[in-house]
């Protein structure tokens, strides 16, 4: 790993072609309790849909699987639960496996093409649950990837920002401006070190998310791009669901945006869970647009509402050319997040996606 130069680099879309994406296997017992059964089966699920084995010929025509563990035991359980999936599996440790806020972002180089590990300080989502290791996620996964690296001096978890690969941002106020994050930066000190860290030349802010989110209003819990241009939110199916006055401003708000080329935001909507409650009948931030979006598949969380299926379907038509896969996810989401929240893209080099040469 070499420490890449001051550089201009451009994150891609997560449509764009991706060599590879980063996992991290449930193995913490402590945390998880008696649902790490569970989770460990929609993780299996998720790498599954993910790789996309053919059936007739065992090759693999999806992304390939990078995959942290922590201890012997937990390499081989994780070896016995993806046999023949095309995984490697990695000797680091975490504090849990909420990757999209711990590893590095991976990125074009502006110049050639090359990928770079970016990285960003994290400090457990403002405080809130710190962990031994999660510091050290990135800088672990960087050295591992043999990528030069570009090391950013402010706090920023992967979560917190969605965008459309054409130089467009969208973020939350509630996570990014939150004291909890980087006290003393004002939001334009943040706006342009976003800028420059993602190669974008417009930030755009949504208030804030669901209710009880740990992460503050994460923004991949809320809307996601899926086509330039294009942005996709949830809407309520009644005043009952618990987010039904966020998820209408959320909806208001995105529909008065324009993008970084210009464009007003198309504005997708696909039905909210509504109310989904834990063991306790906490409100839990359940949510559908916290999918995964592979080269061969779009994983979708599914909570057991009655809304599942036609959310999943919703979804499934934007990405004609993928399958799309509704898993359940209501234990995953008891520690905190979905299938976004637990997955970093590797993207191809920017040569191979687009067949340019560097």
């Amino acid at each position: 790993m070499t420490e890449a130069s001051e550089t201009t680099v451009r994150m891609p879309a997560e449509w764009d072609p991706h060599d590879a994406v980063w996992l991290a296997w449930p193995s913490h017992e402590e945390l998880w309790q008696e649902s790490l059964p569970a989770v460990q089966e929609a993780f299996k699920s998720l790498c599954r849909a993910i790789v996309d084995i053919d059936p007739e010929t065992g090759a693999r025509r999806g992304e390939a699987l990078k995959v942290l563990v922590p201890t012997a035991k937990a390499r081989a359980d994780a070896e016995r639960a993806l046999v023949g999936l095309d995984a490697s599996f990695y000797d680091i440790g975490f504090g849990d496996i909420w990757l999209r806020d711990t590893a590095p972002i991976f990125m074009d180089r502006v110049s050639n093409g090359a990928l770079v590990a970016a990285r960003f300080r994290f400090n457990g989502w403002g405080g809130k649950y710190v962990l031994p290791y999660d510091a050290e996620v990135s800088s672990a996964i960087a050295a591992r990837s043999e990528l030069a690296t570009v090391t950013h001096e402010f706090i920023l978890e992967g979560g917190a920002i969605e965008v459309d690969g054409e130089g467009t941002v969208l973020t939350t106020a509630q996570c990014l401006l939150n004291p909890n994050r980087n006290p003393g930066l004002t939001q334009a000190d943040i706006e342009a070190r976003v800028k420059r860290a993602f190669g974008a030349s417009r930030v755009l802010w949504v208030k804030e998310g669901l209710l009880n989110d740990h992460t503050d209003g994460h923004i991949d819990t809320i809307a996601r791009f899926v086509a330039p241009g294009v942005v996709m939110c949830m809407r309520a199916e009644s005043e009952s669901d618990p987010n039904a006055a966020v998820l209408g401003q959320i909806e208001d708000e995105l529909r008065a945006m324009k993008d970084a080329r210009g464009r007003s935001l198309e504005v997708i909507t696909v039905p909210s869970p509504g109310l989904v409650e834990d063991e306790d009948g906490e409100v839990m931030p359940a949510s559908y647009v916290n999918f995964y979006i592979g080269n061969r598949a779009v994983v979708v969380p599914t909570y057991g509402s009655d809304v599942d299926a036609r959310a999943v379907e919703a979804i499934s038509k934007v990405f004609a050319g993928r399958k799309t896969v509704g898993v359940r996810a209501k234990e995953l989401l008891e520690g905190g997040g979905a299938f976004h929240c637990i997955s970093q893209q590797q993207p191809s080099p920017r040569a191979a996606r687009t067949g340019e040469h560097s």
